[in-house]
């Protein structure tokens, strides 16, 4: 793969992981100050994981400059 196709995908990766955890913050805020609150940790904790995808492809696309 070129490098300017692969900085393209991992761009493209990186705004879908930021939809993905707009997302899931926007449901978890649902459930927040609720009796639901353990969803809302759960999802907490999908939201950690989704910002260290984020993280990593960012790395990635650093490393190909």
């Amino acid at each position: 793969m070129a490098t300017g196709s692969a900085h393209a995908e991992l761009s493209t990766l990186d705004s879908q992981l930021e939809e993905l955890t707009t997302r899931v913050i926007a449901v978890a805020d649902q459930y927040r100050d609720t009796p639901d609150s353990a969803i809302t940790a759960e999802l907490d904790s999908a939201e950690r994981s989704l910002l260290t995808a984020r993280r990593a492809v960012e790395r990635a696309r650093r490393n190909l400059a």
